[in-house]
């Protein structure tokens, strides 16, 4: 029995893993890096802090709420929290981070590829994310077991092959405090504490429905506590890694977009082949994440604001269908539009987080006020 749990908690940990890796994952640590240079170190504490350490406190907060984001989100009053929830789940949904990840996708690929047309790609891209998501219960197995595994030896090929063909790291011209704070909102872009309030729900019904005939009440929450160490040290380690090949190659770097740098990279420590690891790499890492995205999206759309009157395949075609439109915009449209709604929302968001898990440990009831108060002083420090 305990193989049986070391194994379900290693399985459960890569597909958190692959669920919180996606497109902003993989681009946004090597623009940290080629800007940080030395004083990279600084930067990572930043960005662990708001894209590793968050986003599992997220995952903890879920756990306390036993998955109920209903219970989570309406501590700050019925409407706003279901308002909050529906932006949230929005922006990760078609309006924001699974278009991204199709585009950022077609982006690499078109550089091997450049007559490939972007409007059949998403086209194409959103019909295989619809078979893929049929059946939602099986997605975790699917990552956990398959392409999580795969996802990972990519990811480890570009960071050794960047460290062993690296030179002298460049001096930056930065402070150290600016990089970590720079890090530190660059986290924000993830959206990975955004995605811990709904990802949760689903690996908590699939942990449960493993455990409740035979363990403990408990179990569940201890396995999704190991789960969640696995699936935050892996993020780190790759935070680290990727920031690092970059802050090493930086000087050898053009200045140029974010959606280009992994690919510049691999060129340079891999050769003229190396865009074919690229394009494993980056549509591994956005399927995964893209694939739950979606269908966390259609099922609280279905659920939530349809009362299940209408099926789970109805609202997960219309939602690709929304997909498509969004992604036509491309990734630095995507990330344009997203910057300005994270940086008001997401100080807010980890005060929230905190403040339920203190209220579920410690039974602090102070919940409105510190939440409204950071989101008019962030919109505030924002438009200033």
């Amino acid at each position: 029995m305990k193989t049986l749990f070391t194994f379900e908690a290693l399985t459960i940990g890569l597909a958190m893993f692959a669920m919180f890796f996606g497109a902003g994952n993989l681009i946004f640590p090597l623009g940290i890096g080629q800007i940080a240079q030395d004083k990279n170190f600084a930067a990572m504490a930043g960005l662990l802090f708001s894209a590793a350490l968050m986003p599992f406190a997220g995952v903890f907060a879920m756990i306390l709420f036993d998955g109920n984001y209903r219970e989570f989100f309406y501590r700050i009053g019925r409407t706003p929290g279901f308002l909050l929830a529906l932006v949230i789940i929005s922006l990760l949904g078609p309006l924001g981070s699974t278009p991204r990840c199709i585009a950022l996708t077609y982006s690499t690929i078109k550089s091997t590829f450049p007559d490939l047309s972007s409007t059949w790609f998403s086209a194409g891209a959103c019909v295989l994310l619809f078979i893929s998501t049929l059946k939602p219960k099986r997605i975790i197995g699917i990552l956990g077991k398959v392409l999580t595994p795969l996802l990972l030896i990519s990811l480890g090929s570009i960071v050794i092959l960047g460290l062993l063909s690296s030179a002298e790291i460049p001096e930056s011209q930065h402070t150290s405090l600016n990089m970590f704070f720079h890090g530190l909102s660059e986290g924000y872009k993830m959206m990975d504490l955004l995605a811990a309030f709904f990802f949760s729900s689903t690996i908590l019904t699939l942990v449960r429905s493993k455990h409740e005939a035979t363990d403990s009440k408990y179990c569940y929450i201890d396995l999704t506590k190991k789960a969640s160490i696995i699936g935050a040290t892996l993020l780190s380690l790759v935070y680290i890694g990727f920031s690092t090949i970059s802050a090493f190659h930086a000087a050898d770097l053009d200045p140029a977009n974010n959606d280009e740098l992994l690919s510049a990279i691999a060129l340079k420590i891999a050769g003229p082949y190396a865009n074919l690891l690229v394009c494993a790499t980056v549509t591994l890492a956005c399927f995964t994440t893209a694939m739950t995205l979606i269908a966390v999206f259609a099922e609280f759309i279905q659920k939530e604001v349809f009362q299940e009157k209408i099926s789970y395949k109805m609202t997960l075609a219309g939602s690709l269908l929304l997909t498509f439109a969004i992604s036509t915009l491309e990734f630095n449209g995507i990330s344009a539009f997203l910057g300005p709604i994270l940086a008001i929302c997401y100080p807010g968001l980890i005060v929230l987080t905190l403040l339920n898990i203190a209220y579920k440990l410690k039974g602090v009831e102070t919940i409105k006020a510190p939440v409204f108060a950071t989101f008019a002083l962030s919109a505030l420090v924002y438009f200033w």
